[in-house]
């Protein structure tokens, strides 16, 4: 019999990403859609592409209505997930798309959210390295009972240096990172700043100077791999007009004395099993239209010896792989499914 599934957030860009993958998803079966503001219309009427889920009506996002599935999705804006944590108590899993339960330091918390800080949950991102024996993610996720899944930006940026700093071939005290980003990052609230006359034709940088509240998870996840002292980013987000998509262009100097060889062994030893996280050929590098819909994180790599510093250079889809993907993906292995169930590599062309 399959899982029953509630999704709460449904009529929003996450929320529907996490329905069109669970659709075809052979172990479960969506129960309940809810939503704050467009409770009681047909779901159809905001994801008009999820035809066949046509029949379910937008519900109203209570803990009464979530409660009683066996799998909850909570797709809501950061400092609204927290609300529902003991009333799904009873709740076998709870994966949350949103920011409330990301973060270990309620520093961080406090200087890039505000509000009620919450317990961090298991991190939704199965291929991140942890420490410098190989050891990942994925082994805190199995069988785990509450799993928040990763800001989209900041699982690309952390994939994208991870292996470098777990084998010590970078050095984390001077990292730069430049984003091309797609508005469907930012929700479906109505902001000026998104409308089309303002990004069509258009790269408009935002969150300058160190304020995005991705760069605490970044941290958080390099920490993690193994970087010790100060972990310094210089990070930049740039929206720019393409509705789903990261690029993101990640560097860091070389540690002394390393190899080029020693460098690209670092990436390839990290990813070489992976089936959604893959490192492209020498001199290969991605762009976001090869990932469009698809679970992957593509990924080039060069050694700029000039400047003494690696690029990475990584594309994503950010409904997908950045949020989406890597929530469903976490689920298939906290409840012992095979990790592709319902996931697909190959994206959308042209």
């Amino acid at each position: 019999m399959p899982l029953s599934v509630a999704v709460s957030g449904a009529s929003g860009y996450a929320g529907g990403e996490i329905l069109r993958l669970l659709a075809a998803h052979p172990e479960v079966e969506i129960r309940t859609v809810t939503a704050h503001s467009n409770a009681g219309q047909p779901l159809i009427d905001h994801q008009p592409h999820l035809r066949s889920l046509r029949h379910l009506t937008l519900q109203p996002s209570t803990p009464e209505v979530l409660a009683g599935h066996d799998i909850v999705f909570l797709a809501l804006p950061h400092g609204q997930s927290g609300q529902y944590t003991e009333a799904l108590a009873d709740t076998a899993l709870v994966i949350d798309a949103g920011a409330d339960h990301r973060l270990t330091s309620s520093e961080d918390w406090d200087a890039f959210y505000g509000g009620d800080f919450h317990e961090p949950w298991a991190y939704g991102v199965p291929e991140l390295l942890i420490g410098s024996d190989g050891g990942k993610q994925r082994d805190k996720l199995v069988g785990a009972s509450r799993i928040a899944a990763p800001g989209c930006n900041a699982s690309t940026v952390a994939l994208s240096l991870a292996p470098g700093v777990a084998a010590g071939v970078i050095d984390p005290g001077d990292i730069v990172t430049v984003l091309a980003v797609g508005p469907s990052g930012a929700g479906k609230s109505l902001k000026t700043n998104l409308l089309a006359a303002e990004i069509l034709g258009s790269a408009n940088p935002y969150a300058i100077g160190g304020s995005h509240r991705h760069i605490p998870e970044i941290r958080q996840a390099l920490r993690g791999a193994g970087a010790s002292g100060d972990i310094r980013i210089s990070f930049t987000p740039v929206l720019v007009p393409m509705s789903r998509g990261i690029l993101a262009t990640s560097t860091a100097p070389i540690a002394a004395g390393v190899t080029d060889a020693q460098i690209r062994e670092a990436w390839q030893a990290a990813y070489a099993d992976e089936t959604f996280v893959q490192l492209l050929p020498e001199g290969s590098f991605p762009r976001t239209a090869d990932v469009v819909g698809a679970n992957t994180a593509l990924m080039g790599l060069a050694i700029d010896r000039a400047a003494g510093r690696v690029v990475v250079v990584t594309a994503v889809d950010n409904l997908a792989k950045g949020t989406a993907g890597a929530a469903i993906q976490s689920m298939n292995i906290a409840l012992g499914f095979a990790e592709t169930t319902g996931l697909s590599v190959n994206g959308v062309a042209p």
